[in-house]
């Protein structure tokens, strides 16, 4: 009777499995901070994938961490070279999204290019020099560019410009509602993207407020208009009532990115044995489904095919 009459039904093929390739690395390394997560290098990134793949998961978000920071000129070829050596190997076996920020490449950490003083993010400045590395990845190979910068319309920008390039079917997944959160640390270690070295020490200028989901709204709306095709609310699982009511305003789809701190949290229950890892895990994605989420990342899909098959919930 439960499964007859179920609001909400779980598919794995829903499913989006972050990946970090490291380009300091020379073996593939646990994330203390980030339970069964690791840092890869391209080579044993390309060997989780083949295992993801097994295990029904096909959809991947990209996060490579460069060797090398800088405070302008930045260098994105290790990125590029990623993306094109996955998909060379496995091609339309998966579907690559790409996401862009500059945090990881700025010596500052911040998402964008600063001022001389260090005191903000010049915006224009910042559009520009996403929208060209966004470019570089389409270039490469990847399905969606997933901005998460958070920098005034750069949606508008990278469309126009993939458009420009012949690039209209790479699609746009834009973290288009990410609020200023303290459940992104594990997730800052994994990229080594924390702000340091400047006035600026948190993201609060540019990420939104959790005061404010009137904000969240408006921002997902622009980006809707445009040009994203899927936008996406960061952190998932505290901000339901985003998810919702961002659903409510846009036929577009959402996606609800159940973030690292939010994904750690349940994995040290679970070591404690306070709940049962995989039932807990599932009840945060049936959370997000029945909020009105389309698609889910989350740092425990490559479990998802299994445990939604085998588990009673």
């Amino acid at each position: 009777m439960r499964e007859l009459v179920a609001q909400v039904v779980l598919s794995h093929r829903q499913f989006i499995q972050p990946l970090f390739i490291d380009e300091t690395l020379d073996k593939r390394t646990p994330f203390p901070s980030l339970n069964e997560i690791n840092s890869d290098t391209l080579e044993s990134a390309l060997a989780q994938i083949e295992s993801d793949l097994k295990s029904g998961i096909s959809k991947f978000l990209i996060f490579p961490v460069p060797k090398n920071k800088a405070l302008s000129n930045l260098n994105y070829d290790f990125a590029t070279t990623a993306i094109r050596t996955i998909i060379e190997k496995f091609g339309d076996q998966i579907w690559l999204a790409a996401d862009v920020c500059l945090c990881s490449y700025t010596l500052h950490g911040h998402c964008g290019i600063l001022n001389s003083e260090g005191t903000k993010v010049l915006n224009h400045e910042s559009v520009t020099e996403l929208a060209n590395y966004a470019l570089q990845l389409a270039q490469a190979g990847a399905d969606c560019i997933a901005p998460s910068d958070m920098m005034d319309g750069r949606i508008a920008a990278i469309r126009s410009t993939l458009d420009q390039h012949q690039l209209d079917l790479v699609s746009i997944m834009s973290y288009s509602s990410k609020f200023s959160s303290q459940f992104y640390g594990p997730f800052r270690d994994a990229c080594r993207s924390a702000p340091q070295g400047t006035k600026l020490t948190d993201r609060k200028t540019y990420q939104l407020s959790p005061n404010n989901g009137n904000d969240a709204l408006q921002c997902a709306i622009r980006d809707a208009k445009e040009g994203a095709d899927i936008l996406m609310v960061k952190p998932a699982a505290h901000y339901l009532d985003v998810i919702s009511k961002v659903k409510s305003v846009t036929n577009k789809p959402v996606a609800g990115y159940h973030v690292s701190g939010e994904y750690q949290s349940i994995e040290l229950l679970a070591k404690s044995n306070l709940v049962d890892r995989a039932k807990a895990q599932m009840e945060v994605w049936t959370a997000l489904k029945r909020a009105g989420a389309d698609v889910i990342i989350s740092y425990a899909a490559r479990h998802a095919k299994k445990w939604i098959e085998e588990i009673e919930y």
